[in-house]
């Protein structure tokens, strides 16, 4: 059986939970994971390519593909998504609402061992108008009549179980597992989400623990392995 491995992480633009800078570290959980497809959330970048997600990037020999959603003076700050495979198509959403912080996803597609797959990488607000606003425009977007294998992933920003938010999710892709993932030294939340379309090719759904990755962020990573034997 083939089955692809993704994940959704939140590296904090390289800040430990220690309270310090250290991009290596980062690399590091991320070889750890051993992923084909590596969403990433708050990266902040400096120097355009030659920034902290080319540093990542080659460190890890994935592709980057970046998805900023604000500048914070001479860097980019936002989504990013590293893999090996090839991709046939990367669409950047704006999920901003005025007054909040900036916010976006990655819309990309994959070929992955012969199998076409979506992606969808985000990471919502703070604000629950806010997340409700742009759980709307995702599912806009993710039509159930769709038959490409999809994921969507990454920091949701919602701890509450019952929010409409999740409730919509969860009927419009299938209630999955929710690992807590935040903070991560002692994980309560599950604000790291991650659904596949059809649920049946998600294999197994898991939070990444090891001594490094409780003190690289302050979150972790969350894990799927998805089936692609199927048809």
């Amino acid at each position: 059986m083939s089955h692809l491995r993704v994940a959704t992480y939140n590296i904090h633009a390289g800040i430990g939970s220690d309270r310090r800078f250290d991009a290596q570290r980062i690399s590091k959980v991320i070889n750890e994971l051993d992923a084909e497809v590596v969403a990433l959330h708050e990266v902040e970048s400096h120097g355009g390519d030659l920034g902290a997600l080319g540093v990542l990037a080659a460190e890890t020999g994935l592709r980057a593909l970046a998805g900023p959603t604000m500048l914070r003076g001479e860097a980019t700050y936002g989504n990013a998504l590293l893999t090996c495979c090839d991709f046939s198509g990367i669409e950047r959403i704006d999920l901003s609402v005025a007054g909040r912080e900036p916010r976006g996803a990655l819309d990309v597609r994959l070929q992955c061992r012969g199998m076409s797959l979506r992606v969808v990488a985000t990471h919502l607000g703070l604000a629950r108008a806010e997340r409700g606003r742009q759980v709307r425009q995702l599912m806009d977007r993710l039509h159930p009549a769709d038959a490409l294998p999809t994921v969507l992933m990454g920091d949701m920003n919602e701890w509450i179980l019952w929010s409409k938010p999740l409730r919509q999710l969860h009927e419009r892709f299938g209630k999955t597992g929710a690992p807590a993932t935040f903070p991560a030294r002692f994980p309560l939340f599950a604000l790291d989400r991650l659904w596949v379309r059809p649920g049946n090719r998600l294999v197994r759904l898991y939070r990444h623990v090891t001594p490094l990755s409780r003190i690289a962020s302050d979150h972790l990573p969350l894990v799927a392995e998805i089936d692609l034997s199927q048809h």
